[in-house]
C-alpha cells in the first residue's frame, strides 16, 4: 500500500479528545490508526503573506500545517467556501453571499496549498482530499505535474444541476472535479446528484454506458458512507464519567428520562425545529412535566459569519422562552450548552440519554448518530430519531424516522420513544448496531483507498457508479 497523504482545510489536533464535525472525526480515528501524512491550514491567520510550514509528527501521522493570511481567510474561508458553496450544497440558496472576490480568493488558496504541498509528495503516494473547500485542489497539482493518484471525498450533500446552478462558477466547480480520479459521496442521491450535472453540463464527458472520461482521465464515482471507531466509542461510553454517572442516577431516582441533542452551532441543523417540537410534547402532553429534560450542546463555528451569530440569537431566545413557559425551580425543560464538550464525556452523556435527536434539515452523513447507537448499553438501549433528509437515515433504517419541519410529528415521536417497549428498543438497537459496524471509520478509509489505488479498476455494472456493498468490508 503506498503512503496516504491525506489534504483538508484544516488538520485536526490528534493530540485532543474533541473534535468537531464528522471529517475531524472520522478522519483522525481513521489516520492516526493507518498513519500517513496530514495536510492543511493550521487554524492561525497573519497580516503578511507567509509560507512558514508547521512540521510535526504525532504517532504514526506527519502533520504538516500553514497559516493563512487574513485576506485568504476572509476570501476563501468566510467567503466562498461558508458563504457561498455551504448553504448552496445544502440547498440554501436564500443564504448565499456570492461576491467575484470570494471566488478568485477561493481559487487563489487551493493554488497556494497544492504550490506548499508538492514538495512533500512522492511518486507514489495516495492523495486523498476532503471536503467542499478544496474541489480545485486536484486541477492545482495537475496543473504543477503531479501524476499521482487523487482522490476526493465529500462529507455534506451535493446539490442537483439546479440548485448548482444559482453558483455562477458552477461550471468551474464541476470541471474541478471531473480532474480527480475518484470521487466519493456520503449517499447515492448526492453521487447521482454529481452525475446529472456531469451530464448536463459536460454531456461530452458521458459515455452512453455512464462512463465519465475527462481529458483522457477515467473518473469513477463511489457511494460509500462514513462511520466512526466504534469499539473505542463503546469502550468510552462504558468507562463513564463520574459526573455524568452521579446526573444519570439523580434522574433515575426522581424517575426522569433525558433527550439529547448534539450540533455544531448551524442553522442547517435544524436545532430550532427541534426546541419547538419538545415544547410541543410538552403542550401536548402535560404529565411530561418535570420528567423529561432535553439537554442541547451546540459548540459555536463559523462566528464570523452573520448567519451563525443570528442562529446563536434565535436559540438563546427559544430556550429562554420556553423555559420561562414550562420550568418550575426544581425542573428545567432545556439545558443549552454552547461550547466543545469532551468526546469521552458526550460518549457518557449519550449512554445516559434515553433518546438521541438527531433532526438536521439537511446533511451529509452526521455522525452523532451512530456515536449516539454506539453509545447504548444494549440491555437498555435508548431510541435514536432521525431526520429523514440526514445522509445516515440511507443506513439507519431502524431509527424513528422524521421530517425535520413537521413540529407535529418530531413531538409525537418524541413521545413515543420515551414509552417505547424495552424489547422493541432492543431490537432496533441491535439492527442498528449492525449498520453503525458496516461503515466504521478504518473500513470506511480503507475500503477508498483501495478503490483508489486500483487504476484500471473494472466500472461498476451501473457505470462509473459504485457501492460501499461492492467493496470488501
Amino acid at each position: 500500500m503506498s503512503r496516504v497523504v491525506v489534504v483538508s482545510n484544516r488538520v485536526a489536533d490528534l493530540r485532543k479528545t474533541t473534535q468537531s464535525g464528522g471529517l475531524a472525526v472520522a478522519v483522525a480515528d481513521a489516520l492516526k490508526a493507518k498513519g500517513g501524512v496530514w495536510f492543511g491550514w493550521d487554524g492561525n491567520t497573519l497580516e503578511d503573506e507567509s509560507e512558514k510550514l508547521g512540521v510535526d509528527t504525532i504517532g504514526k501521522v506527519d502533520v504538516i500545517s500553514t497559516p493563512m493570511t487574513i485576506e485568504d481567510y476572509t476570501q476563501y474561508y468566510i467567503g466562498y467556501s461558508n458563504s457561498v458553496l455551504w448553504p448552496l450544497f445544502h440547498y440554501r440558496t436564500d443564504l448565499v453571499d456570492y461576491r467575484p472576490q470570494y471566488f478568485e480568493g477561493y481559487m487563489r488558496v487551493n493554488g497556494k496549498f497544492a504550490s506548499l504541498l508538492k514538495p512533500f509528495l512522492k511518486k507514489d503516494d495516495l492523495v486523498w482530499v476532503h471536503d467542499y473547500h478544496l474541489i480545485p485542489f486536484a486541477a492545482r497539482l495537475r496543473a504543477l505535474g503531479c501524476q499521482q493518484r487523487i482522490g476526493y471525498f465529500l462529507h455534506i450533500p451535493f446539490p442537483p444541476p439546479d440548485i448548482l446552478a444559482a453558483s455562477p462558477n458552477h461550471m468551474a466547480l464541476v470541471e474541478s472535479m471531473l480532474q480527480y480520479d475518484l470521487l466519493g459521496f456520503q449517499t447515492s442521491a448526492d453521487m447521482n446528484n454529481f452525475h446529472r450535472c456531469a451530464e448536463d453540463f459536460f454531456p461530452d464527458a458521458v459515455g452512453e454506458d455512464g462512463e465519465i472520461t475527462y481529458k483522457g482521465r477515467k473518473v469513477r464515482l463511489l457511494r460509500l458512507p462514513i462511520g466512526i471507531d466504534v469499539d473505542a466509542f463503546i469502550e468510552m461510553a462504558r468507562s463513564g464519567v463520574e459526573e455524568v454517572s452521579i446526573d444519570r442516577m439523580r434522574r433515575a431516582i426522581l424517575g426522569q428520562h433525558q433527550v439529547i441533542g448534539v450540533d455544531r452551532l448551524d442553522y442547517s441543523k435544524g436545532i430550532p425545529e427541534r426546541f419547538e417540537a419538545f415544547s410541543r410534547m410538552l403542550h401536548l402532553h402535560p404529565e411530561l412535566e418535570k420528567t423529561v429534560s432535553f439537554l442541547q450542546i451546540a459548540p459555536p463555528t463559523r462566528e464570523d459569519v452573520t448567519a451563525y451569530s443570528e442562529i446563536r440569537e434565535k436559540l438563546e431566545g427559544l430556550a429562554g422562552s420556553i423555559n420561562g413557559k414550562f420550568a418550575d425551580f426544581d425542573w428545567t425543560p432545556i439545558r443549552y450548552i454552547h461550547r466543545p464538550i469532551p468526546r469521552p464525556i458526550l460518549a457518557a452523556m449519550f449512554r445516559a440519554s434515553q433518546v438521541g435527536l438527531v433532526t438536521p434539515l439537511r446533511d451529509g452523513m452526521n455522525l452523532v448518530a451512530k456515536e449516539y447507537v454506539a453509545a447504548q448499553d444494549p440491555e437498555d438501549p435508548g431510541v435514536l430519531i432521525l431526520s429523514s433528509f440526514a445522509g445516515a437515515a440511507e443506513e439507519l433504517h431502524e431509527a424513528l424516522i422524521v421530517n425535520p419541519h413537521d413540529t407535529d410529528e418530531m413531538a409525537q415521536q418524541m413521545y413515543h420513544a420515551l414509552n417505547m417497549p424495552l424489547e422493541e428498543r432492543r431490537q432496533r438497537h441491535e439492527k442498528l448496531l449492525e449498520r453503525v459496524r458496516e461503515s466504521e471509520a478504518g473500513t470506511w478509509m480503507q475500503n477508498f483507498l483501495d478503490v483508489l489505488e486500483e487504476e484500471d479498476a473494472p466500472q461498476d455494472a451501473a457505470g462509473p457508479v459504485a457501492d460501499a456493498s461492492t467493496i470488501r468490508g
